[in-house]
């Protein structure tokens, strides 16, 4: 009797051990989904968001944004000062007819510009109120859609930059993965299909006014050549909507990049996924284009997009090479020296001081975006170029040979030497290398005149007291 009772106690022991457990995990399930529930409700839009946008001190603080971009005036030729007045007199008028949906955007103004790889990309310039009420509207929307966007995604996102996906995309490949998906898509910003654009935002966005103001500055005409053409898609670049509007649309194509465990990095429309193998990048660039154009109806650029090693492709400017490291690409290099051609032409009637103030912002940019490189060696070749740029420049003011040659006197060079080299008949660019006239304009002049020294700025932004470079000759 007592084995009997004995083992009843112990099934009643373990039942009841199970009903607590299931019990305890029952009240841990509703905890998580309670929890999961709470941190929803607060990443949730609120439902008063045109109040939100409307509010006096976001659209002041919309305002200063706009004013400090210094953007181009739109089709009413309305610059942003000139705004002020007209924003002063009419600002209850514009607010209530955003609250009632009333508010019509005006057309936008399109421009061409050319691109460096060739072609040109069309940009739409708004009218300065509706940037102003488009900059409202990003203030309000961007901390919330900032939580759903991909950790893989970098561009136009704050606090995140080119330089964060070069380093995570150089990661990749010291990891091993040294074949890369470069998927381009054509003419994105042109292309984007506005009911598959506003079906993603109406599943966060349940202010239906907001969404209609959404929509009407999608549908907005561009005025090209004095002729307003209706838009049915496409978000117009130049637009402070655009980019957070575009980041919203491919976030599902990261979604879909992570379900299926790749390893990529975006930003904006450049995407770059990293495999092991040459028949993995083909295969995987087959079935995201057929992805892309089945969901969310985008073309892939056949011509630019490929599946390559890492070391043939350029991403943002950059050249990843094989065990990782980054490099600045033979594209960037070219179109660097292009600018510094085009500021420096013969034809140019300004000092030699003034010359460099123009060029020195250019040369300090330009480093600090391709300060990750780590060949400094090409930092020194293009120093050498310029230096040369501009003792040719220099030369070209001595427009007479007697005047050169009181020049080359003036900065030591003996009598007959800068007599000679001034009267030999060679073009200026020929000169711009001849031992006379490095001698006069050497490299110390030159960093006198306060120019700028790419490798110098190299070292001294990494801080580096020696560069890690073998060392290859240089034009000087």
């Amino acid at each position: 009797m007592s084995f009997l009772h004995n083992d009843k106690s112990q099934k009643n022991s373990k039942r009841s051990h199970v009903l607590n457990c299931e019990v305890e995990n029952e009240t841990i399930d509703t905890e998580v989904t309670q929890s999961l529930i709470a941190e929803e409700k607060k990443r949730a839009l609120p439902e008063d968001l045109m109040e939100r946008i409307c509010n006096r001190d976001n659209l002041n603080k919309a305002y200063l944004k706009v004013k400090r971009n210094k953007g181009a005036a739109g089709i009413d030729g309305m610059t942003i000062e000139a705004s002020l007045e007209f924003l002063k007199t009419n600002k209850d008028k514009l607010i209530a007819s955003l609250l009632d949906g009333s508010y019509k955007p005006q057309a936008v103004r399109g421009i061409e510009i050319p691109k460096p790889n060739g072609g040109s990309r069309l940009l739409g310039i708004p009218v300065v109120v509706d940037r102003i009420f488009q900059q409202a509207i990003l203030q309000i929307l961007q901390p919330y859609f900032e939580t759903t966007f991909s950790d893989f995604s970098y561009g136009f996102r704050p606090e995140r930059g080119a330089h964060d996906a070069l380093k995570r995309a150089s990661q990749y490949v010291s990891e091993g993965r040294c074949f890369v998906v470069d998927v381009d898509l054509e003419k994105f910003f042109d292309r984007v299909n506005h009911d598959i654009l506003m079906s993603r935002l109406s599943r966060h966005i349940k202010d239906k006014r907001l969404l209609r103001i959404i929509r009407a500055f999608l549908n907005a005409g561009m005025m090209s050549n004095g002729v307003v053409n209706a838009r049915t898609d496409g978000v117009p670049q130049g637009s402070p909507l655009s980019p957070l509007l575009s980041n919203i649309l491919l976030t599902e194509l990261d979604k879909e990049l992570e379900e299926r465990g790749h390893k990529f990095v975006r930003y904006a429309d450049d995407c770059n996924i990293y495999v092991g193998s040459e028949a993995s990048a083909k295969r995987v660039l087959e079935s995201v284009t057929k992805w892309l154009e089945q969901i969310l109806k985008l073309k892939i650029n056949k011509e630019k997009s490929a599946a390559a090693k890492v070391d043939e492709r350029k991403f943002l400017g950059y050249q990843i090479l094989q065990d990782g490291s980054l490099c600045v690409a033979k594209q960037s290099i070219e179109r660097f020296r292009s600018k510094i051609k085009s500021l420096s032409k013969r034809r140019t009637s300004i000092s030699m001081e003034e010359m460099i103030l123009k060029l020195n912002p250019l040369i300090r940019g330009w480093l600090q975006y391709f300060r990750l490189s780590s060949q400094i060696s090409k930092f020194k070749f293009l120093d050498g170029w310029i230096r040369r740029r501009m003792r040719c420049f220099r030369l070209q003011q001595c427009k007479l040979p007697k005047t050169l040659a009181k020049f080359l006197i003036k900065l030591g060079v003996s009598d007959y030497s800068a007599w000679a080299t001034a009267y030999s008949g060679k073009g200026k660019w020929r000169l711009s290398r001849a031992p006379q006239v490095h001698q006069a304009m050497s490299n110390k002049w030159l960093e006198n005149q306060k120019l700028l020294s790419l490798a110098k700025l190299y070292q001294q932004v990494n801080g580096l007291k020696e560069p890690p470079y073998t060392q290859v000759r240089t034009v000087v």
